[in-house]
């Protein structure tokens, strides 16, 4: 069995100073950048370019996760209405001229005021990109702290699973909205997440769990590292000043993006106040 945990130890935010593969990672998710979006998987560009999808329930805190990963404000749209994504937006990461990854926000699932057809079209949609896509690496799945998983999680999580237990798609899940959890119901959240994942866990599966807020910013340097990892595995170094060297050259691939940094990045903005309805992909 494969999972890791993450985000509990002290509770602590981002430090003021990261440590050298942290601000590689940080430096790495702040170059994203949109590069197209589309509402069915034939219109998606064709790619071998290691692909991190995003996914998670309506009000989960999926598009503001999202954009502080990246540190920049409007990145993926983020509304107080949850829904409101229906496309699969796509983000290049890495250095402009020759990207070594994409960011895929995908709609988000489980809001009952959208409309029934909507829903049909993007369980559809979302069936496809997780089951068929080739170049999808990774998944981030975003599930809310104080909740855990609902049904509609535990059908996307039977729908990949195929794919997660040989290790073909590597899977971190994000207990979001950490912040409003004291330590004791952190912990707690945490052993419940290793006990729903187990099922699924295997000695080939890639798959952690960790903490994280918005808000507080607690868990995103591991979570930036996490993901980089999975396109840019951690190699041995005979010497100790290349780390650095990388960090320094990953920063400054995320100065170079055209988007602002997120130093007042709002708050989550997703509301608690959807009812939840069968709209994940079966």
């Amino acid at each position: 069995m494969t999972i890791s945990f993450q985000g509990i130890r002290g509770r602590a935010a981002v430090p003021k100073e990261p440590d050298p593969a942290t601000k590689a990672a940080l430096g790495w998710t702040h170059s994203a950048r949109f590069l197209t979006t589309a509402s069915q998987l034939d219109q998606l560009p064709a790619s071998e370019i290691p692909e991190i999808a995003f996914v998670g329930r309506s009000n989960a805190g999926k598009s503001t996760a999202i954009n502080r990963l990246a540190q920049q404000k409007r990145l993926a749209f983020a509304s107080r209405t949850p829904g409101r994504t229906q496309h699969i937006n796509l983000f290049e990461v890495g250095p402009k001229d020759a990207p070594d990854a994409l960011f895929a926000d995908l709609p988000g699932y489980g809001y009952a005021a959208v409309e029934r057809s909507a829903k049909l079209r993007w369980q559809a949609v979302m069936a496809d990109y997780l089951q068929l896509r080739r170049p999808l690496h990774g998944v981030v799945l975003m599930v809310d702290s104080r909740l855990g998983f609902t049904e509609l999680d535990q059908r996307l999580l039977t729908l990949m699973a195929p794919r997660l237990v040989n290790g073909e798609v590597r899977l971190l899940v994000l207990l979001t909205k950490a912040d409003k959890l004291n330590r004791g119901d952190a912990q707690l959240a945490l052993q419940k997440a290793q006990d729903h994942l187990s099922s699924i866990s295997t000695e080939s599966s890639d798959i952690a769990v960790s903490l994280f807020s918005a808000l507080s910013r607690e868990g995103l340097g591991d979570v930036a590292v996490s993901i980089r990892g999975w396109v840019h595995p951690v190699k041995v170094r005979s010497a100790a000043g290349s780390e650095a060297e990388e960090a320094t050259r990953d920063a400054d691939i995320g100065a170079e993006s055209k988007a602002e940094p997120d130093s007042e990045l709002a708050t989550e903005t997703d509301t608690d106040t959807d009812t939840e309805s069968d709209s994940t992909p079966t």
